[in-house]
């Protein structure tokens, strides 16, 4: 299987408000840029459509290293929260429900077709992918002002 690195982040101007996303997908020497958003959305809203768009682009399955600065995401993977929250009917350990159920289910799916490592990356430091997603996203929220 190809291994493909992938960074993402989102953005949102108020929560919620105008928001955007930026994703960053390289493989070798291959580098593209994607990008989105919407008029009325939340952060994470965003920060799961930029993983679940960067995922989608991918034709075969591949060997994911995803970057995220989405303790969100990167958690509720990593620690099998989200998949925990679907087994219960998208409700939460805590009785309440999970919100985005939508975004989950499909990342879950995309999740099992790819093989996905996590790595959280601090935002707004020094990760100069990381920084640019987060001006694609910043970007892509500015549109909808």
């Amino acid at each position: 299987m190809k291994t493909v690195t992938i960074y993402t982040d989102g953005a949102c101007s108020g929560n919620p408000g105008p928001g955007g996303w930026g994703a960053i997908l390289q493989y070798g020497e291959f580098k593209k840029e994607l990008s989105g958003g919407a008029a009325h959305t939340t952060n994470n809203r965003m920060e799961l459509t930029g993983v679940i768009t960067a995922l989608e682009a991918l034709k075969e399955p591949c060997i994911v290293e995803l970057y995220s600065d989405s303790k969100y995401v990167i958690d509720a993977l990593e620690k099998g929260w989200a998949k925990g929250w679907k087994a219960r009917g998208w409700v939460k350990g805590d009785k309440k429900p999970a919100l985005n159920p939508d975004l989950w289910d499909k990342l879950l799916s995309l999740c099992d077709y790819h093989t996905v490592r996590l790595h959280w990356v601090k935002g707004h430091a020094d990760n100069p992918y990381n920084n640019r997603c987060d001006e694609l996203a910043v970007a892509e929220s500015r549109k909808y002002k």
